[in-house]
């Protein structure tokens, strides 16, 4: 009895070591290194997501007891300035059109990941007056738009060839840089027609009372889609990080993910303060961000749905025209499941 007890004391102190051991080796893990994560986004609902966390990095940089900074933001007025950033790897982490996370997968040679969808449908057929019922009337038309070569350019060919219009003959689309450019136009054009995106939209009503939303975009998407098999939606845009980037860091990127999500839900369920600082930030105005919040589409979607919905809207636009999404569809590493 003595010996089958000394046995059980002697096997018990042996897993106490083990455990003690296993313990040490946990403690012992190298510790990921602190970085400050470059992050950029567009003026608009991508940016507008952010806010929140903008803000806290802000307060971050006031406090001389926080030496530890974890992001620096730029919000850019055109994707151009983004684009050749993250290539070079001057961005880490970046929200973009969506067709352009896969033209920067496809140009970097794989070194991008998309971590979440961030905006679905905004763009809007606007006019001045009350003459557009229909896609149909946009025949013979001179259309404005802004983003040639984006999701703008990409889900207005696809919606006027769905619907019987060539974009090339049936209508003339005068493509500007920028938005305001857009607004410009329609502000100086008394028949103007235009793609807007939210929260431009709000941006030109409140300057035109005349002006009008004729055609919902994301609808006439869904229209399209409707008796498909894959169901897909527009996405506007995504958020993407540079793959080299989330392999080092990886726990920098599951942080941003968790802070970026909780700032799209602060945005969406806290209008009045998102909306302050959307204004305060330049963005748009506050008082046009209170308005356009709304109706901006701001999600964040990540994991397996991201991967099925944005692959399904990919192969649409690939479908269409191999070039706006890169020349090939991307493959199953520029999805960012695996690691979630």
């Amino acid at each position: 009895m003595k010996k089958k007890l000394s046995m059980i004391l002697t096997s018990l102190l042996l897993v106490v070591s083990l455990v003690g051991c296993s313990a040490d080796k946990k403690a012992e893990a190298p510790k990921e290194a602190e970085v400050v994560a470059k992050v950029a986004a567009l003026k608009g609902p991508t940016s507008m997501g952010m806010v929140k966390m903008m803000k806290e990095a802000k307060e971050d940089e006031k406090d001389k007891d926080d030496k530890d900074k974890d992001y620096e933001f730029t919000i850019a007025n055109s994707v151009d300035e983004i684009v050749p950033k993250i290539v070079n790897k001057e961005f880490d982490i970046a929200a973009v059109p969506s067709n352009v996370a896969s033209v920067l997968y496809n140009k970097t040679e794989g070194n991008v990941d998309t971590l979440a969808i961030n905006t679905l449908g905004i763009l809007y057929i606007v006019e001045n007056g009350n003459t557009i019922k229909s896609i149909d009337d946009l025949k013979g038309k001179h259309i404005y738009s802004s983003g040639k070569g984006a999701t703008p350019q990409y889900a207005l060919d696809y919606i006027l060839k769905g619907n019987g219009i060539d974009p090339e003959k049936d209508v003339k689309v005068e493509y500007k840089s920028e938005h305001t450019e857009v607004l410009s136009a329609l502000m100086n054009d008394k028949n103007a027609i235009a793609v807007l995106p939210q929260p431009f939209v709000t941006v030109a009503q409140s300057k035109d009372k005349n002006l009008s939303v004729a055609i919902d975009l994301n609808e006439e998407w869904d229209k399209l889609n409707k008796d498909s098999k894959d169901k897909s939606k527009m996405i506007t845009g995504v958020v993407v990080v540079r793959k080299d980037f989330a392999d080092k860091y990886p726990e920098k990127v599951k942080d941003f993910m968790e802070e970026y999500k909780e700032s799209i839900e602060f945005t969406n369920e806290d209008i009045d303060e998102a909306a302050k600082l959307i204004g305060e930030y330049n963005i748009v105005p506050e008082a046009i961000a209170k308005k356009a919040i709304p109706h901006c589409n701001i999600k964040y979607i990540a994991g397996n749905e991201m991967k099925s919905s944005l692959s399904a809207y990919l192969k649409v636009l690939y479908d269409a025209n191999p070039k706006s999404i890169g020349g090939k569809m991307p493959g199953e590493d520029f999805y960012y499941v695996q690691k979630n």
